[in-house]
This record gives C-alpha cells, structure tokens and sequence, in this order.
C-alpha cells in the first residue's frame, strides 16, 4: 500500500506541475459557468418542471465539456513515459505492474474530482441567493453526481487503455475521443430514428449516457448502470495492465 501511494502522489504531482492541467481547467470552468448561466437564464423565463440541476447536467454544453476533458487528462498516462524512457526506470523500482496502472488511473479521477468540485459553488450560490431549492429532491443532486462519478471511472479507464496502446499523446488523445463519444453519440440514435424496434431500443438506452444521466438528474438510480459502469471500468483497467505487461516484456 505504501508504494502504491508514493506512485499516486507521483502521478498527482505530475498533473499540477504540468500547464496542461490548469488550462483544463480553466477552459472547463468557463464551459460549465457559461452552462450554469444558461441553465438559469432559461428556467427564469416562466415556469419549468425542468430543475436547475437538470438543466444543468443535461445540456449540450455539458455534454461538450464532459466528452473533451478526458482525452487531455488520460492521454499522457502511459504514451508519454513510453516515448521519453522514463517508464523503464519507474519500474526498475521495486514496483508491480498493477500498482503502476492503478496509480495513474487513480491520480486521473483525483484530478478528474478536482475539476468538478468547483460546480458545487454554482448550485449554493443559486440557492442562497434566490432561496430556491435547485433540484425538487436531494437525490436528484447526489444522483447526478454519482453518475459523474461513475461514468469519469469508466472514461478514464478508456483513456488508460488508450494511452498505453501507442506512444502518440495525440493519437491516444483521438482514440479516447472516439471511444468515449461513440457512448455519447449512441444516445442520439433513438432521438433521429424513433422507429427503430424495442430490443434495440433496449440496447441503446443500456449503454447511451445520456438516458443514463437523464435518470441520475431526477434522482433515479438504477443498480444495472452502477454494475454496467463499474463492470466496464474493472475490464478497461484489466486490459489495460495486459497490454501494458505485453509492451513491458516486449523486446
């Protein structure tokens, strides 16, 4: 345990030290303040059974801010070490290989938390200020996010796995993308194609995030998108330390 903490400081050093991190940052506290704003600006128009919480977590520039944030978080993982040799040194220590992957993943969701702490801010000010509750029940706001929760476990551990395939950041950074929004976009199927049969409608709204947080913002929680998140993280971050025990052992 010792040694897997002194590699999660490692690599949580890493993100605050690099630049990289507080543009992020900055860009995703912009996106979701211009968010919350537009959420409010909207339901101030006249009456909405639509809440604030749910505006907020279900709008388009949410969905941009959450699809963009993780390739730039993950694709350095692994792809850099393996490009600039420094991996080989890391596991000279006296390391296993499943420490070194869970530490990095682990210090992508620490950083992951930390981008989205700042959100909490938005929905006490609101409160305080109009003396209106933001969401109609508690669960609707410990629903959504949990599910931020849960899908950044489940993105990250596809960024991990994308960047210990290459030694590209960017092409780890595309391939992450690509990943992540084919569960986003897969949402949109039933919304351009409200024909298509039940069972794929079924298929559809089990892996579509967008249905998902749809439920989650309105406090719905259903135990088959806990055991569907935390199934695909544990086989993405499984995967993740084969390869990576491939390409270690690789001559």
């Amino acid at each position: 345990m010792f040694k897997f903490i002194t590699l999660l400081k490692r690599e949580i050093r890493s993100y605050f030290h690099s630049p990289t991190a507080y543009i992020v940052l900055c860009f995703f506290l912009v996106l979701t303040g211009f968010n919350f704003h537009m959420g409010v600006a909207l339901l101030s128009r006249g009456p909405s059974e639509v809440t604030v919480v749910e505006a907020f977590f279900n709008s388009i520039p949410f969905w941009i801010g959450l699809i963009l944030i993780f390739p730039p978080i993950t694709m350095r993982l692994f792809a850099e070490e393996f490009k600039l040799g420094t991996m080989e040194t890391l596991l000279t220590a006296p390391v296993q290989d499943w420490q070194v992957v869970l530490s990095k993943f682990a210090g992508a969701f620490f950083f992951y938390v930390v981008i989205w702490l700042p959100s909490f801010l938005y929905f006490l000010v609101f409160e305080r200020i109009t003396s209106t509750e933001a969401s109609q029940a508690a669960g609707a706001f410990l629903g959504s996010y949990l599910f931020l929760l849960l899908v950044g476990l489940f993105f990250i551990s596809i960024g991990c796995l994308a960047s210990v395939m290459t030694q590209n950041q960017i092409v780890a950074a595309v391939m992450s993308f690509c990943l992540i929004a084919l569960f986003f976009f897969m949402g949109l199927i039933s919304f351009f194609s409200p024909n298509i049969s039940p069972l794929l409608r079924d298929i559809v709204a089990y892996f579509s995030t967008i249905e998902h947080m749809g439920e989650f913002s309105k406090g719905i929680i259903d135990s088959r998108r806990l055991v569907f998140y935390g199934s695909s993280t544990v086989l993405m971050l499984f995967l993740t330390l084969q390869i990576f025990q491939f390409r270690r052992w690789k001559p």
